[in-house]
C-alpha cells in the first residue's frame, strides 16, 4: 500500500489550525454566511483531499478512519490546551466559553496536553503501521489502557464533582467518542500477537538467576504499598450529591446504595501518616473538582490488583499473558500521572492545592519513580518474553 494515506492523515489534521482559526474568527464577527461557507467549504476540502489520498488503495481496517479522525480531534486538543495557558489565542475563544466547564479545570488541561501530544504521536503510528501493513498490537495496547483511564476518570469525576450537575450536549458527544474508542479497543485485543512463540530455557531460571526480575519484584512491593496509601489518603473535600434528575430514574435503594458506594467515595483514613502527605506533599487530593480523589481510587482498585498479579507472572514461567497486560497498565498509568503531576503544579489549581515549593522535589521524586518502573517492567516483558511463554508441548495437549 502507498505512504500517500498516512501522509494524507498527516496533513489532514494539521488542517485543524486554520479551521480552527477560521471557525472562532467567524462565530465572533457573528457573520452567519460567512460561518455557513466556511463549514461548507471545509466539509468540501477534507472530501476532496480523502479522495486524493486514497485513490490508489483504500486501507481496509476500519480503525484506519477512526484513528483518521481521532488524530484530527488530537491537534484540537492541543490546540486548547495551549490556548487556555494563554501561549496562543484565537483559535478556541468561543469554544472555550461555552464548553463544559471542567475543560477549564487543572485536570482538563493536562488532559488536553496528553491528547494532542502522545496520543496524537500514537495514531500516527498506528495509522503508519496500517498503511505499511504492519502490526500495531503493541502500540495499540498501550493506547488501550491510556484511553481507559482517562474515560474512567472523565466520567465519574464529572458525576461527583463539582460540574456533576453541568452536563450538556458536548457530553453527550464525549460518550458517543468513548463507545467507539471502545468498539476499537476490542478490535486491537482481536489481533492476534506477533511475538515469537519459541520457549527457552529460561524458564528453568530461579529467581536468584533472573537479577533483573528480582529487582523489579523488590521494587513492586512499595509500589504496591504506595498505591494503595494514596488511595486511602484522608480526602476531606465535600463530594457533589447526585444530580436530582439521576435519582429519578433509579429505584430508591440501588440509589442509596449508588450513593453511598460511588458519590460519597472519599475514603477517611484518620492515620497522621495520611493527613501529613496529603497537607505537605499531595494537597491537590482535595480539590473539590473530585478528578484526583477518583484518580487515585480508580488506581488503587486497578493498580493494586495488578501488582499482585504481576508479582505472581514473574515468579511464575508460562505467563503468556504478562506482556499483553504489562502494555495495558503501562499506558493506564503513564496517562494518570501525567494528569496528576501536571494538575498538581498547574496554576490552574488553586494555591491553597497546589504542592507546596519545599515539598516539591520530593513529590516529584516520588511521583517519577512510581511511573518509571511500570514503564520499565512493560519494556522488560516485551522486548524478552521467553520466561512468560509456555513450552510447544503444553500447548499440544490442549
Amino acid at each position: 500500500m502507498s505512504a500517500s494515506a498516512g501522509t494524507g492523515v498527516f496533513v489532514l489534521s494539521l488542517m485543524s489550525i486554520p479551521i480552527c482559526y477560521l471557525f472562532n474568527s467567524f462565530i465572533y464577527n457573528n457573520s452567519a454566511e460567512a460561518f455557513l461557507f466556511a463549514g461548507c467549504s471545509t466539509v468540501l476540502i477534507l472530501a476532496i483531499s480523502a479522495r486524493f489520498m486514497l485513490k490508489k488503495k483504500a486501507p481496509e481496517d476500519p480503525l484506519f478512519y477512526v484513528y483518521a479522525v481521532y488524530a484530527f480531534l488530537s491537534v484540537v486538543n492541543l490546540i486548547i490546551g495551549l490556548e487556555q495557558d494563554n501561549i496562543i489565542d484565537g483559535f478556541m475563544t468561543f469554544y472555550l466559553k461555552e464548553a463544559d466547564p471542567h475543560i477549564n479545570t487543572a485536570h482538563g488541561h493536562m488532559i488536553s496536553y496528553w491528547d494532542g501530544c502522545v496520543h496524537y504521536l500514537m495514531y500516527l503510528l498506528m495509522i503508519a503501521a496500517i498503511t505499511w501493513g504492519d502490526s500495531y498490537r503493541a502500540i495499540g495496547l498501550y493506547w488501550v489502557g491510556s484511553f481507559l483511564m482517562r474515560a474512567t476518570v472523565y466520567i465519574l469525576g464529572n458525576a461527583v464533582g463539582k460540574y456533576g450537575t453541568h452536563v450538556g450536549p458536548l457530553f453527550i458527544f464525549h460518550m458517543l467518542y468513548i463507545s467507539v474508542s471502545v468498539w476499537a479497543c476490542f478490535r486491537i485485543f482481536s489481533q492476534p500477537s506477533t511475538r515469537d512463540m519459541q520457549s527457552t530455557n529460561d524458564q528453568r531460571t530461579g529467581l536468584l538467576g533472573r537479577p533483573l526480575d528480582l529487582l523489579f519484584i523488590i521494587f513492586l512491593i512499595p509500589t504496591l504499598a504506595f498505591c494503595v496509601f494514596r488511595g486511602l489518603v484522608r480526602n476531606s473535600g465535600k463530594i457533589c450529591p447526585m444530580p436530582r434528575q439521576w435519582q429519578n430514574h433509579l429505584p430508591t435503594k440501588e440509589c442509596l446504595y449508588v450513593k453511598l458506594f460511588v458519590f460519597e467515595v472519599a475514603l477517611d483514613c484518620s492515620s497522621k501518616w495520611c493527613q501529613d502527605y496529603t497537607q505537605q506533599y499531595e494537597p491537590y487530593l482535595k480539590d473539590p473538582s473530585a478528578y484526583p480523589k477518583v484518580q487515585m481510587l480508580v488506581s488503587m482498585l486497578y493498580s493494586g490488583p495488578y501488582y499482585i498479579i504481576t508479582l505472581y507472572g514473574l515468579l511464575v514461567p508460562g505467563c503468556e499473558w504478562m506482556p499483553d497486560l504489562t502494555l495495558v497498565h503501562s499506558g493506564a498509568l503513564a496517562q494518570a500521572q501525567f494528569s496528576h503531576i501536571g494538575a498538581s503544579l498547574h496554576t490552574r489549581t488553586p494555591f491553597s492545592y497546589r504542592v507546596p515549593a519545599d515539598s516539591q522535589p520530593v513529590f516529584l521524586l516520588v511521583n517519577v519513580l512510581y511511573s518509571l518502573v511500570p514503564q520499565a517492567l512493560c519494556y522488560r516483558c516485551c522486548t524478552q518474553p521467553a520466561f512468560f511463554l509456555r513450552p510447544a508441548t503444553e500447548k499440544k495437549n490442549e
